[in-house]
């Protein structure tokens, strides 16, 4: 075991267990997902006095969540160490996060000032970040930008959806990389200028081509085509917030052999 803690189990919810009408379970969000065990460690890219740069696995969480059962994530990692592979970070923040299946790098303040500062640079949209996606199908254009505005899904939690009314603004710029035969996949390197929640898994199912092994925004075989959700987070580009130089971190992708 990597630490010790309670062993992870699915939870069942029974409305009328706890005296809740049909009426009331409609328009109640229960949120009964428990992460699986992720045997993969946390790796450190870089680190200073200030900063770590780390490489995320696909299927961790970046915060431990309210479910006690899904204690385990990236954070919990850092701030308790992983015995015999990093130490601990007590005062480790995470300035910004990852999505459970999404691996790659992640940015982290050692201290209040570094993620004070870092928090600021995401806030002000001058961290420049890419990722490498699967998608299903031949995209018909070679670069282009998605600009379907997101909102959140009261109806479907944890899902996004693409709404021109209450949705804020969302832009993803993407480029082909390469495109791929049986079945046809394309390769894509996203840039996203906003940070909304699934923003990048949304906005290609809504292009028509979902990321492969997605599990909320997917086509009617999309999900199948992968184990993993194919989305990794390849590149970082900000200023380190103590010495004010220009850094950008890179972490290889997984699943660069197409």
């Amino acid at each position: 075991m990597l630490l010790s803690k309670p062993t992870k189990r699915s939870l069942g919810v029974n409305n009328d267990a706890v005296g809740m009408s049909s009426a009331q379970s409609a328009t109640t969000i229960v949120d009964n997902f428990v992460a699986p065990e992720c045997t993969e460690f946390v790796q450190i890219l870089y680190q200073d006095d200030d900063i770590l740069l780390i490489n995320k696995p696909s299927g961790l969480l970046s915060l431990s969540g309210k479910n006690p059962l899904n204690w385990d994530s990236v954070h919990y990692r850092l701030v308790q160490g992983q015995e015999g592979v990093t130490p601990a970070f007590p005062e480790a923040k995470l300035v910004h996060r990852l999505d459970l299946g999404t691996s790659g790098i992640m940015l982290v303040g050692l201290n209040a000032q570094s993620a004070q500062h870092l928090n600021q640079q995401f806030q002000a949209r001058t961290i420049g970040k890419r990722y490498l996606a699967i998608l299903e199908g031949w995209l018909p254009e070679d670069q282009g930008q998605i600009t379907a505005p997101i909102a959140k899904d009261k109806q479907l939690f944890p899902r996004v959806k693409i709404c021109p009314d209450t949705g804020q603004q969302a832009v993803s710029e993407y480029r082909v990389l390469q495109r791929l035969e049986q079945p046809k996949r394309s390769v894509v390197q996203f840039n996203p200028l906003t940070g909304r929640t699934h923003q990048l898994r949304i906005h290609s199912l809504a292009i028509g081509h979902p990321i492969l092994g997605c599990d909320l925004y997917r086509s009617a075989q999309s999900e199948q085509l992968a184990e993993r959700l194919l989305l990794h987070a390849s590149d970082l580009y900000f200023t380190h917030p103590v010495t004010g130089e220009p850094m950008h971190g890179q972490c290889p992708c997984p699943f660069e052999d197409f």
